[in-house]
């Protein structure tokens, strides 16, 4: 039975592959250079030895770090030896924040000596210290940002605000999910400090209930009272929240030695193929070179940049001469400012530029599914349609094009009224790992990371092909 099933699936492939070798009764040379583009990347890319040094011998990539400028320089010498017409880094001021000594956070049911015990924590991203003092107070669970004005100051002060909502199992995706939670992140503790609250503890965003904590950008735009915010376990926020409902009360101790240091230059790198017929017309690849300090950034966000620049190895050793003149963006930034981002488009938009498409992948390295769109109103549903044409070419892989999408580096773009795509990989396992100490190359599948790469690579070729008018 299981055989039959295998080759019904197998037969299956093949007529959808051989369905689109014909187009008006001729053979497609379109699907036949797909079909080279992932087997050259499935069999004779770098991108997983690439990642493997670009996280286990750099590692973390904090902006203003040696990390940093380490993997500018070292994706800088990759894209130069891929024989591109040019490759060049582009200045940007950066934050830098740096984590001296990691956070230590003990809890207690009834604050009393001998009832202590350590929890997993992190320090968020941005977020100051403790000057060296250790700060207990009373824990308020709290589930919503709203609730601390209802609880106001009376109820907040000299208190330790734990925020506890998780991420809705309800959601498939991720993604959405991940969305829904992650102000109380961001905005916890610049929220928290209003009302007199020595610090905030934020549970970790993630469906999976484990003990690694998960760090993450912080801001404290439009306040004056700074206090430390903390993200904890998963785990430990469930144990932490029962310890409250069973006790009624609960206290923490905490220390965290951190904090933003000044702004430092950086760069992003930048390659491109000029375009033979419509130079002027810019499609882009990039993912995001920075990431947290905890693990090697491997799927958060160097697989994104493995990805678009196997798009240009791939290529060059297919000998494909575009059309289209193809850029390769190393962002720097993303994760606490998107500096990057916007200083491209600043110079994009005075160069007075035009990307006709932007590709982002900040998804991780798993299994493709297909890509996700956006643009400005007037030009979004042509765009929209002639991409969804192209899923004559990209059902045999598996890959659909949807609404919705894009990414942060190249959202700036958007006023140039190109579209926005970003890569959309299997969802389910990347907040398990997603700025955490796990985010590491041994959390890589590498023909996982290999097909993200043949399928970005194939939409970059058709676009290049097709312009965005779609197949007619």
């Amino acid at each position: 039975m299981k055989k039959n099933i295998k080759n019904i699936q197998f037969a299956l492939f093949c007529f959808l592959f051989t369905s689109i070798l014909n187009v008006n009764g001729q053979e497609s040379d379109h699907a036949f250079f797909i079909k080279e583009i992932y087997d050259y990347t499935l069999t004779q890319s770098k991108c997983y030895d690439r990642l493997y040094h670009l996280s286990e011998n750099i590692g973390g990539r904090l902006t203003g770090s040696k990390e940093a400028a380490q993997a500018v320089n070292y994706t800088f010498n990759e894209l130069s030896m891929e024989g591109v017409d040019r490759v060049w880094k582009q200045e940007c001021m950066v934050p830098h924040w740096t984590r001296d000594e990691e956070a230590k956070v003990w809890v207690s049911h009834n604050n009393m000596e001998g009832s202590w015990h350590q929890i997993a924590a992190t320090a968020l991203g941005n977020s100051i210290g403790t000057e060296g003092k250790l700060i207990s107070g009373e824990i308020i669970e709290v589930f919503s940002l709203d609730t601390l004005e209802i609880l106001g100051e009376e109820n907040l002060k000299d208190k330790i605000v734990f925020f506890n909502r998780p991420l809705d199992p309800k959601i498939i995706h991720t993604g959405w999910a991940y969305g829904g939670a992650v102000d109380q992140r961001v905005r916890g503790a610049a929220e928290a400090g209003k009302y007199g609250a020595k610090a905030a503890l934020v549970r970790s965003m993630t469906t999976l209930i484990d003990s690694i904590p998960h760090t993450g950008v912080s801001s404290y735009d439009g306040v004056d009272v700074q206090i430390p915010g903390i993200a904890i376990s998963t785990l430990d926020a469930e144990n932490l929240s029962k310890t409250l409902k069973n006790n009624g009360s609960a206290y923490a101790r905490l220390s965290a030695k951190c904090g933003m240091q000044p702004d430092k230059l950086s760069h992003n790198v930048v390659a491109e193929i000029k375009g033979s017929e419509f130079p002027d017309e810019i499609i882009l690849v990039g993912g995001h070179l920075d990431s947290w300090d905890l693990g090697g950034g491997a799927h958060d966000d160097g697989a994104g940049c493995m990805h678009s620049i196997q798009v240009f190895e791939t290529l060059l050793a297919l000998g494909y001469k575009p059309k289209r003149t193809l850029r390769c963006v190393m962002f720097m930034n993303e994760e606490n400012g998107l500096a990057g981002g916007k200083r491209y488009a600043e110079i994009s938009d005075s160069l007075g530029e035009y990307h006709l498409a932007a590709i982002e992948s900040d998804l991780g390295g798993f299994t493709p599914r297909g890509f996700g769109c956006s643009a400005e109103d007037e030009v979004f549903k042509p765009f929209l349609a002639a991409l969804q044409s192209f899923e004559t070419y990209l059902d045999p892989f598996d890959l659909s094009i949807k609404s919705g999408g894009g990414g942060a580096d190249i959202s700036p773009l958007k006023s140039q009224k190109g579209l926005l795509i970003g890569f959309r990989p299997d969802p389910q396992r990347y907040f398990d790992i997603h700025h955490t100490a796990e985010d590491r190359i041994d959390k890589v599948n590498k023909r996982e990371l290999e097909l993200g790469a043949a399928a970005i690579t194939s939409l970059v070729y058709l676009i290049d092909q097709y312009g965005l008018e779609g197949i007619k």
